[in-house]
């Protein structure tokens, strides 16, 4: 299991919260597709994915991650497979608000199709 939690620092600022905001068909499609990617790679891998929106204070968990494995490799290896390609495709966004102002963080970037982007993510995972 992975929760990614809201860090109080980040770039050599003092966090004091994040926002985040997602396009919620296409982020669902996103899920739905590294699931599907999971199953292929792992085949007796399961996961489950949850990634909030709004305000999140410092300490609290933005997502959530769970995979299921008869062998403790592959299911370590696919929670970082999944969160690695969270970052890549799913059409979510931070904004990080700091002390003296706040910046929106460049979210997810890569075409779902990007099979470079996919390679790199299960390099990362597997590494």
């Amino acid at each position: 299991m992975f929760l990614g939690l809201v860090r109080n620092h980040n770039q050599g600022r003092r966090v004091r919260y994040l926002e985040y905001e997602a396009y919620e068909p296409l982020a669902l499609k996103a899920f739905e597709r590294i699931d599907d990617e999971v199953r292929r790679r792992w085949p007796g891998v399961r996961m489950a994915l949850h990634h909030r929106t709004g305000r999140l204070e410092i300490g609290e968990a933005s997502v959530a991650i769970v995979t299921a494995s008869p062998h403790r490799g592959d299911g370590f290896a696919a929670c970082r497979y999944v969160i690695e390609r969270v970052k890549q495709i799913v059409p979510v966004w931070k904004r990080e608000y700091f002390e003296g102002g706040d910046v929106w963080i460049e979210g997810a970037t890569a075409d779902p199709d990007d099979q470079r982007a996919r390679a790199e993510a299960e390099r990362i995972a597997c590494a």
